[in-house]
């Protein structure tokens, strides 16, 4: 009999995929108005998404996800297919940009500096451990998934409860006057609303594990509203306890969390350091490997409906997992590794973190762009579908709900993706060009695979 899990192991699967401990430390670096934006956003952003995927998830189950929403919305179309290459893409992309994280993490854990060959070999090493892993039935890696779920959560509430204390003995690190937690809306807080967006996105991943749970109709949306209600929690505490501790200026965008620890215990080294970063990077494992579930089911299930290359489309005889989706996940990661490499002797001391970073969230948030329309759609197309949980209102309630996170997205996109400022074009001009190369090589892509059908 196939395993299933239950409802505790779906909320912990929907907070290892959705909290993303590593993108905590650029959020905290706007300074206090970042609470002004959880909050913005957890209104405005995270309730209507978590509404409307709990509808969609649990009226269509099965392992498109997004793609198949957007598909039984717009049939005949190519949106089904770009919203499953934009969705496809962005995991290679963060993938490689939590590899590049890795050797800095070992380096903090054993106290050894590791050279370009070394580095290299552990970013390889982290993207085909993942890779690996992610060719076996989420049922069989459950265990792994909570574990790291879990420790997401401690590693959060222990920066948040020691950073206060931190604050309370030592004096807080930045300003925590009343005035001081009003919004800033210059073009550099704004530019990190893209970083919140992303950070509340993933809610879709838990429906393609329908399959795997007992009664999915129930679990789905609880899993979603109360992992949603968790993962706001752990954000603003985690983020609180950052902004204690570290001046916003010195926040590192990829080893903020760890950063904090080491400021607030005046050690960058030994043991509970060690453990501390080793726990870290375990973290780094439990998100991709969620996520490389996902992501992979989502795009063979476009490729068996012709959206998407072919190779996309190859099981595993052994277990029906999509190894063509999963194997090409590791590839393209590795070039991007390999690339990052080259990019490092060109210009030495580049963010690489970042820039790959914010490639993914372009791609990522475009994925999204057509959900909420598709929810519209089928409400008035497929008005008789059994829907298990229904998004509360009438029409122009349900309008609002989609609408508010299509207007945030696309604001979110414009900051990352569109230099606003001649200070940013250096920063910015290269996402903008990589993300136009990737959306025209999905065009070219699609188009080809449209002629094959």
């Amino acid at each position: 009999m196939k395993k299933k899990f239950s409802l505790s192991s779906a909320i912990l699967s929907v907070i290892c995929v959705v909290f993303v401990a590593e993108a905590a430390a650029p959020v905290a670096a706007i300074g206090n108005s970042q609470f002004f934006w959880w909050i913005f956003m957890i209104l405005l952003f995270l309730i209507p998404y978590g509404l409307i995927a709990s509808e969609l998830g649990t009226t269509y189950q099965g392992d498109g996800g997004l793609y198949d929403w957007v598909s039984k919305a717009y049939p005949g179309t190519k949106w089904g297919a770009r919203a499953s290459w934009w969705y496809w893409l962005n995991f290679p992309l963060w993938m490689a940009s939590l590899a590049v994280i890795c050797p800095d993490l070992i380096s903090t854990a054993t106290g050894l500096t590791l050279g370009a060959v070394p580095s290299l070999l552990v970013q390889l090493a982290f993207v085909w451990i993942v890779t690996l892993i992610a060719c076996f039935p989420v049922c069989d890696n459950i265990f792994i998934l909570n574990i790291c779920a879990v420790i997401k959560v401690v590693l959060a509430l222990l920066v948040g409860v020691m950073g206060i204390y931190f604050g309370i003995k030592n004096g807080f690190a930045n300003d925590m006057s009343p005035t001081s937690f009003l919004p800033s809306f210059n073009l550099e807080s704004l530019s990190f609303i893209s970083v919140i967006v992303f950070n509340m996105l993933g809610f879709e991943v838990v429906c393609t594990f329908s399959d795997d749970m007992s009664d999915p109709k129930k679990q789905i949306p609880q899993a979603i509203i109360i992992g949603g209600l968790v993962i706001a929690a752990i954000y603003l505490i985690g983020g609180f306890g950052i902004g204690a501790a570290i001046p916003t200026h010195e926040i590192s965008s990829s080893s903020g969390l760890i950063d904090a620890i080491i400021l607030m215990t005046g050690r960058s080294g030994g043991l509970f350091i060690g453990a501390i970063a080793l726990l870290f990077m375990v973290t780094l494992f439990g998100n991709m490997i969620s996520w490389s579930m996902g992501v992979n089911s989502t795009a063979a299930y476009a490729a068996d409906n012709g959206d998407m290359p072919r190779v996309f489309s190859r099981r595993w005889a052994k277990n029906d997992m999509p190894i063509g989706a999963a194997l090409t996940n590791g590839i393209v990661a590795s070039a991007i590794v390999l690339l990052g490499v080259l990019m490092q002797l060109i210009a030495p001391g580049s963010e690489l973190f970042w820039s790959f970073f914010a490639l993914n969230l372009v791609l990522f948030l475009l994925s999204y762009l057509p959900v909420f329309p598709a929810f519209l759609k089928l409400r008035r197309v497929d008005p008789n579908a059994e829907r298990p949980f229904r998004v509360p209102g009438g029409p122009v309630v349900q309008k609002i709900m989609a609408a508010l996170p299509m207007i945030l997205i696309v604001i979110a996109i414009l900051f990352t993706a569109i230099p606003l400022s001649a200070d940013a074009v250096a920063d910015t001009l290269p996402i903008t060009i990589g993300s136009v190369l990737c959306i025209a090589l999905g065009e070219l892509l699609i188009a080809a695979r449209g002629r094959q059908k």
